[in-house]
């Protein structure tokens, strides 16, 4: 009544391998979803092709991001993602300060103070924009909010992003 019988021992072997494969598998899967990249892009894109001057934030879940004039990339959580941009040229405006007044006067207008204020004339403003998208497209680390603003000085017409 008490005796252990052979394909016991064996079920119970097996059971316990389907039990730590299981386990793996569960460890093997990430914590959490991808970076939404192309959620970024639709909110730069619904900004960038609005004819009026127009604001949007969007939340970012990544650890890095690297913005071009073309396509916005995210990196965090194990993967990346990216996603190209269909509107026109945007102006990737960097957080981080480089000691120049145009990138200084650009991070302002995009916090939002008027181009006006802060620029000479819409010459110098769209002077500003065309060097900031020539800059260097390296990773850099995502902010918590990407913020999006298109602005209008005179006849330049901008969609500047950071």
């Amino acid at each position: 009544m008490f005796e252990t019988n052979l394909d016991a021992t064996y079920a119970w072997i097996g059971l316990a391998m389907v039990s730590v494969a299981t386990a793996g598998v569960a460890a093997a899967l990430p914590a959490s979803p991808p970076p939404d990249a192309s959620g970024v892009a639709h909110t730069i894109d619904s900004i960038a092709d609005n004819e009026y001057p127009a604001r949007a934030e969007h939340g970012l879940a990544a650890d890095r991001i690297r913005l071009t004039d073309r396509s916005v990339a995210l990196d965090g959580g194990g993967a990346t993602t990216r996603a190209s941009l269909r509107a026109p040229l945007i102006t990737p405006v960097p957080t981080e300060r480089r000691g120049t007044a145009d990138g200084d006067g650009l991070r302002r207008v995009l916090a939002g103070v008027p181009p006006d204020a802060v620029f000479d004339g819409p010459e110098e403003f769209a002077a500003a924009a065309e060097g900031a998208r020539g800059g260097d497209h390296e990773w850099r680390p995502a902010p918590e909010r990407l913020t999006v603003r298109r602005v209008h000085y005179g006849e330049v017409h901008v969609t500047l992003v950071g």
